[in-house]
């Protein structure tokens, strides 16, 4: 598989606080891989760091081999890194329908003209049917998104995030404040996606990360603490000893 989304000796420090330091990975077209690790352990600096909300204090960020460090967000989702927040980021009073709708005309450049767009042209409202379908939210798509249960909240999140047509796209903790049932849901729906759209999940629930991820990284104390696939990670003593708590022999 040929590296995407590559990092090389990334740091972050705010002040004399060491949020990232000396992160070196590549995301792999096609992956499915998850980062997990304690709170407090960087997951999310290092997210707003792939994604441009931070910038670094030094090393690189690389996509197809092209140097993306100084880029901002915007254009790095117009490359096709996007991700969702652990906090939902949406329009309470929307419908889902006008969401998507709003998130794929925006694509297409139409935003401002985007409700004349999505009811006049046939590849656009295609295309909201076709990504509600994807994500269960047909039955919900003229409820008010504040109307809408947690769990379809959260995977509107994802359809608008996929509504940009990423390549990589970034998920930070879609499951977290979610039923149970309802996170069977966002993992069904997720581990549906096309392989052109490469994932890296963070959570915090083991049972998600372990049903979905091919590869796990472990973050502890702002670096790469563990890496390799998952059934290798899930039988690694050390990273069982610092992220769950067990103790090791020795």
């Amino acid at each position: 598989m040929v590296g995407l989304l590559e990092t090389i000796a990334l740091e972050k420090r705010f002040g004399g606080i060491v949020a990232a330091h000396n992160i070196s990975l590549k995301i792999e077209k096609g992956a499915r891989n998850a980062l997990i690790g304690p709170n407090g352990a960087g997951k999310t600096t290092l997210v707003n760091l792939l994604t441009g909300v931070l910038r670094p204090t030094a090393g690189r960020i690389l996509l197809d081999g092209a140097e993306i460090t100084g880029l901002e967000p915007h254009r790095r989702v117009r490359l096709g890194i996007v991700r969702t927040f652990q906090i939902n980021q949406l329009f309470a009073q929307l419908t889902p329908l006008e969401s998507i709708g709003l998130a794929v005309s925006e694509r297409l450049g139409g935003g401002g003209d985007w409700w004349r767009r999505t009811g006049s042209r046939a590849e656009i409202v295609d295309e909201v049917v076709e990504i509600a379908e994807r994500f269960r939210l047909t039955e919900v798509l003229s409820q008010p998104t504040a109307e809408l249960p947690y769990g379809k909240q959260r995977l509107l999140e994802i359809a608008l995030a996929f509504a940009c047509r990423p390549r990589v796209l970034l998920l930070d903790e879609p499951g977290a404040g979610v039923p149970e049932m309802e996170r069977h849901e966002i993992l069904a729906a997720v581990a549906a996606l096309p392989r052109d759209v490469s994932v890296l999940l963070i959570e915090h629930d083991m049972d998600l990360v372990f049903r979905f991820a091919e590869r796990i990284l472990v973050m502890v104390n702002g670096g790469l603490f563990a890496e390799g696939p998952a059934e290798q990670v899930a039988a690694d003593e050390r990273v069982r000893a610092v992220y769950l708590g067990e103790a090791v022999d020795g």
